[in-house]
This record gives C-alpha cells, sequence and structure tokens, in this order.
C-alpha cells in the first residue's frame, strides 16, 4: 500500500502496533514463566493482560476503517523479542536475581517501543479528528507507561540490590 496520507501512515503504524502486540504477548508469557521473584511474576502476567487489551483496542479501530489489523509485520518487535529470548529466557545464568533483572531490562525494552508507538498513533488520530481513537490509543499509552514505572519500582526496590549482593 503506497502511504500518500497522514490517514495511511496512521493505519499502517496501527497495524505495526498489533504486530508489536502479537510478538510482546508471547515472549512476555515466556519471560514470566522465566522469572523467579513472585511480584515480577505477577507484574508480567498483568502485562500480558494489558498488551491483550491493547490488541483488542488497535483491532476495534482498525476495523472501523476497515483495515485488516494483520495487515503489516513489526521488524523493530521481532528484533526485541528475539533480544528477549536470547538474553531473558535463553542465556544461563548463576543467580535467579540477575535473570530477573536482566527480564525487566528486555520488557522494558519492548514496553518503550509500544509507549513511542502508543504516543505517536494517538497524536495522528487527535490531527485526523478521531478524538474517540486518540482517548483510547492514550489510554493504552497510558497503560503502558504505568507498566513499565511498575518495572522500575520492581527493580530498584528488590531485584538488582539482591542481584548486586
Amino acid at each position: 500500500m503506497a502511504l500518500a496520507t497522514l490517514k495511511d501512515v496512521y493505519i499502517d503504524q496501527l497495524q505495526d502496533i498489533y504486530s508489536a502486540n502479537t510478538q510482546a504477548e508471547k515472549v512476555t508469557r515466556m519471560l514470566a514463566e522465566k522469572a523467579k521473584n513472585p511480584e515480577l511474576k505477577q507484574a508480567l502476567n498483568d502485562g500480558v493482560k494489558g498488551i491483550q487489551d491493547g490488541k483488542s483496542a488497535i483491532e476495534g479501530i482498525l476495523k472501523s476503517h476497515q483495515a485488516d489489523p494483520k495487515g503489516e509485520f513489526c521488524k523493530g518487535m521481532e528484533g526485541l523479542v528475539k533480544e528477549a529470548k536470547a538474553h531473558g529466557i535463553d542465556a544461563e545464568f548463576q543467580d535467579d536475581d540477575a535473570r530477573d533483572a536482566m527480564i525487566i531490562t528486555q520488557y522494558q525494552r519492548m514496553a518503550h517501543y509500544g509507549m513511542a508507538g502508543y504516543g505517536s498513533t494517538a497524536a495522528f488520530a487527535r490531527r485526523l479528528g478521531k478524538d474517540d481513537e486518540a482517548k483510547t490509543l492514550y489510554k493504552c499509552l497510558d497503560e503502558t507507561v504505568g507498566g513499565d514505572k511498575r518495572m522500575t519500582v520492581i527493580a530498584e526496590t528488590g531485584i538488582n540490590q539482591q542481584a548486586a549482593a
């Protein structure tokens, strides 16, 4: 599809976020299985739910524009998922706290990618006069930011200290 207008860019980026969320959901489940800290494990499982909610919101917006949610494959998230698998899941660790610290790092990288996507598309929606869609996307952005902040708190109030010991 040739991208000629801001609406074309908007739809393309929504499809990209949908693909990114699909990929992030799978690897976040895997990260949760590897996590040893109960608080981290719960935060990751909550992250899976948040990613699913984001996918559902994006799907609804795309369908309202008669666009296929699966119309794009996100290569950016593909790389982040490969990194998460290599460093958070497949890597050998002698210490569970060190692995948990790495899991947080990998999750936050994916979350930051999601924040960029939600922020951009929300701004596009607002410019296009799609205020309800912008509101939905800003809500997804806020929830992603909240998940990222939660990971920072978990890291700074325990896991990093334990991993350093």
